[in-house]
This record gives structure tokens, C-alpha cells and sequence, in this order.
């Protein structure tokens, strides 16, 4: 399995899959700061860019009017995007990767979005997911992290009232767990990290360069790198 090239010339991804609090948003900086086993990455929080949109008091340019609202609704309720409103998903991505000036070498942190099998069937057409990162966290280990701002990106964060985070793990567990088998039936390696209350975004990465499948899939990918270098 080589991670770096996507079929159809698809941006390689890989997908951060775990409940609100499980450390999804510090693990993603982490790694568009420090690269993964020598490859650089950029984040993408849907989450933080959906709340950008939604404080704006004026629209951008890329969204129509209806999405706008959309936005600030889905926001305001917890919620997620309908399937009709895929799209809005779409508009803010294309945003972001031009914005960062992707290229496909480039591996795609990816941390919302998808959050259900439909949209991730939905950014099949976007972005091939080469890696899962499955953060297993309970839900009182969800809470402490929260409280104690474990992974130091909570302060700004005006969705953690209790009512909320429960809403957010009763949909993770409804819609979002089930993309751990759909990414399996798709042969797409899928790997755990059992998270605590006091797990840093560093001894996450540490954990996943240590897994054999992972290490050897990476070198795999920089041995195909240098070949085509050569050519």
C-alpha cells in the first residue's frame, strides 16, 4: 500500500477519526508543524473553518447566501451538514487548499470532515484517504480532557457546555464509528490510539510511528518518492 500516491491524482489524506475532546485538533497541528516520518502535513480542521464562516458578520465570497446560513445554523445546534449540503463542505476545503497552496505530494490532515459513511463517499471524489487514525477515547475520559483543557484548544470554545458534548458523543457514536468499517471494507488501514486524560498530541505520534504496518508503509512511500526523482 504506498499512502503518498492517490489514485486518479486524487490529494492524499489522512483522516483523524474521534470524539469531541479526544485531542482530533492539537494532534493535527502537531502534525502540520512536525510532518509525520518525514512528510509534511496540513491540517484541516472543518470544525475551526466552519466557525470562522459562521462569526463572519458578512458572507465570503466562495459561499452563496443560503449556505451562509446553513453555517450558522448547523453551528448554533450542533449538528451536521445534511447530504443536500455537502457541497458547503466542498466550497470550504477547495477554499482551504488553495489558500495553503496544496500540492500532491502533500499528505491532508483531514479532522470533521467526513463525519458519516455518505460523506465519505461524498469526498471520494475529492481526496483519497490513505490512513485512519482511530482516537478511542470514553466518554469520561471526554469530559476530563474537555474540563482540564487537555489538548489546550478549548479555551475559545463556546460549544463544551455538558448538554452539547453529550449531543456531539451521541452523534459520534450514531454516525461517525460506523466510518471506521466503511474505510475497512475499502482496504484503507485503519489504526487505534487509545487516548487518556493527560495524552499528548506527541506521545500520540509517538504510538503511530511505532506500529510496524505504519513505519513500513512510510518507507515504502519514500523509496517510491527517490525512484521517481530518478526518472
Amino acid at each position: 500500500m504506498n499512502l503518498q500516491n492517490g489514485s486518479h491524482g486524487l490529494q492524499p489524506a489522512i483522516l483523524l477519526v474521534g470524539p469531541t475532546g479526544s485531542g482530533k485538533t492539537p494532534l493535527g497541528g502537531f502534525l502540520e508543524k512536525n510532518g509525520f516520518l518525514g512528510h509534511r502535513c496540513v491540517h484541516f480542521d472543518f470544525g475551526e473553518n466552519l466557525r470562522r464562516v459562521a462569526q463572519r458578520k458578512t458572507r465570503p465570497a466562495y459561499l452563496g447566501v443560503s449556505s451562509f446560513a446553513v453555517v450558522k445554523a448547523v453551528l448554533s445546534s450542533g449538528s451536521l451538514l445534511k447530504a443536500r449540503d455537502f457541497h458547503i463542505a466542498e466550497e470550504i476545503l477547495s477554499e482551504f487548499t488553495r489558500r495553503r497552496s496544496l500540492e500532491k505530494k502533500d499528505f491532508l490532515v483531514l479532522n470533521g470532515l467526513p463525519r458519516h459513511r455518505q460523506q465519505a463517499r461524498d469526498i471520494a471524489a475529492i481526496v483519497e484517504v490513505r490512513l485512519v487514525v482511530n482516537l478511542e477515547c470514553r466518554a469520561d475520559v471526554v469530559m476530563s480532557r474537555i474540563m482540564n483543557d487537555a489538548g489546550g484548544d478549548r479555551a475559545v470554545r463556546v460549544d463544551d457546555s455538558s448538554s452539547f458534548v453529550r449531543r456531539k458523543l451521541e452523534i459520534f457514536r450514531r454516525k461517525t464509528i460506523p466510518l471506521l468499517d466503511h474505510y475497512r471494507r475499502k482496504k484503507v488501514l485503519v489504526t487505534d490510539v487509545e487516548i487518556a486524560e493527560d495524552t499528548t498530541p506527541a506521545e500520540t505520534v509517538r504510538c503511530l510511528a511505532s506500529k510496524a504496518n505504519i513505519s513500513g508503509i512510510m518507507m515504502a512511500v519514500c523509496k517510491a518518492g527517490k525512484g521517481r526523482t530518478k526518472r
